[in-house]
């Protein structure tokens, strides 16, 4: 019974972390949407993105409390200056309980959105620069 219980429970795991994935992976089609999770998140992911055979990790922001058939997910982005905060927090809404719901079956009964920053083109200059280099770095890698 013990062995039963504890593969459930990293059945359970699992769900929540592709319900994470899926939302985090439909955050990013969302116009508007310029980074996911808070500050020292984003920095953290920076970092690690510019280690060789590292993986981006797309579920940055992104909180989920799974039930049996139904989840709460909680979100934190970073805007572009331009557009509207209600209409991306509207969009973002729409296009994660779309995929979360076709995805895994499971109702979507709530997407709270939190707006940690707005972005302005120009601000974060050095961190473009750095991800630019690292960009640049991996596709000569790939040639």
């Amino acid at each position: 019974d013990a062995q039963e219980s504890r593969g459930l429970g990293d059945v359970y795991k699992r769900q929540e972390q592709v319900v994470q994935k899926i939302a985090g992976i439909a955050c990013r089609e969302v116009p508007g949407v310029h980074a996911m999770g808070s500050a020292g998140r984003r920095m953290l992911s920076s970092i690690t993105d510019r280690i060789p055979g590292s993986t981006t990790n797309v579920s940055n922001g992104v909180q989920v409390e799974k039930g049996e058939r139904q989840c709460a997910i909680d979100l934190s982005v970073v805007i572009e200056y331009g557009y509207s905060v209600v209409e991306v927090a509207n969009k973002l809404r729409e296009t994660i309980i779309d995929a979360v719901e076709y995805g895994t079956g499971l109702e979507v009964v709530e997407v709270n959105v939190q707006v940690t920053d707005v972005y302005i083109q120009g601000e974060d200059d050095d961190d473009e620069q750095h991800a630019q280099a690292a960009n640049q770095h991996k596709n000569t890698e790939l040639s």
